[in-house]
């Protein structure tokens, strides 16, 4: 099965307190595409400079991502730079150069609107509707957000839930996004929202707990699934995408969405970041195999089975 995938490609500068670098290949659709790779194939839209090298370029060929969405645009790829200290769940934004992502028009291709497995990653809610608009009869959309979105843009946000069947959050977020503390009721509330939509019933609400795992809601009930414990953790940035890519990559292998689905898909998320999170930038998940992810699997279920 195919994925499209909508976000951005940018340029770190990372500081933890294992590992620190300039320049370090990221964004979102970097760790997505690196990771659900391993599970369907991935087409990616969005946007660099033309300062972003070649060598990248190349990389993200030879793991078979197709390109052909990929604009080279006059100007410098979008840059980001952040620190973390010894609590790797927070972080702090240092700056954020937009350059040729401020204006990125997200032009979908008349082969690519046909793909029915969409990724939206975290960016503006006005282009996130803007590729909606694009795709044809999409089977299965999933987006991701954060705070800013939710405190600048409700309103728009609340039109591209509308057309979301899994939004992938995490706690604070949540809470944000539903005007609630207590998160089984936030739950409850933004899953509504969502199922005013072409698939009421369907949808499904992912929180992301960093370190402590996640939860997963719909209206037939909670799952719960811890991280992996690692004994190396050197940068958490692009963990949230990797998981991503992981649970869209299996469910877009799946012949339906179903509740053991979601769960497989959850599964191979977390296994995902787990790999992502033990290399500066999306590092860790460029030279794996299926039986090394499968062996990280079957220690996940271990440690998860009573």
């Amino acid at each position: 099965m195919n994925i499209l995938a909508v976000g951005s490609i940018a340029y770190d500068s990372i500081k933890t307190p294992f590992a620190s670098g300039k320049g370090v290949l990221g964004g979102s659709l970097t760790y997505f595409s690196l990771a659900a790779k391993y599970f369907s194939r991935v087409s990616i839209v969005g946007v660099v400079g033309q300062d972003f090298k070649r060598q990248h370029l190349n990389l993200l060929r030879k793991h078979g991502i197709n390109l052909s969405g990929l604009k080279i645009a006059n100007g410098k790829t979008f840059r980001w730079s952040g620190i973390y200290n010894y609590d790797l769940n927070n972080r702090e934004t240092l700056s954020t150069q937009l350059n040729v992502f401020k204006n990125f028009n997200p032009l979908i291709s008349p082969r690519h609107q046909n793909i029915k497995t969409v990724f939206l990653g975290n960016i503006d809610p006005v282009l996130q509707l803007q590729v909606l608009k694009q795709i044809k009869s999409p089977k299965l959309v999933v987006v991701d957000t954060m705070n800013y979105w939710i405190e600048k843009k409700r309103k728009i946000l609340r039109r591209v839930l509308r057309q979301t069947d899994i939004l992938i959050i995490n706690e604070s977020e949540a809470r944000q996004l539903a005007g609630q503390y207590n998160l089984s009721k936030a739950a409850g509330l933004i899953v509504g929202q969502m199922e005013a939509t072409r698939r009421a019933g369907k949808a499904t609400l992912l929180i992301k707990q960093g370190e402590y795992g996640l939860l997963m809601f719909h209206r037939r009930g909670w799952f719960s699934l811890p991280a992996i414990p690692l004994e190396r953790v050197f940068d958490p940035t692009g963990a949230g995408d990797s998981f991503a890519g992981g649970f869209v990559g299996c469910l877009a292998s799946q012949k339906t969405v179903t509740d053991r689905a979601l769960k497989k898909a959850a599964l191979y998320g977390t296994i995902m970041a787990s790999f992502a999170v033990e290399k500066l930038g999306p590092f860790g998940l460029t030279s794996l195999s299926r039986a090394k992810i499968n062996t990280r699997l079957n220690a996940l279920r271990l440690i998860t089975r009573i």
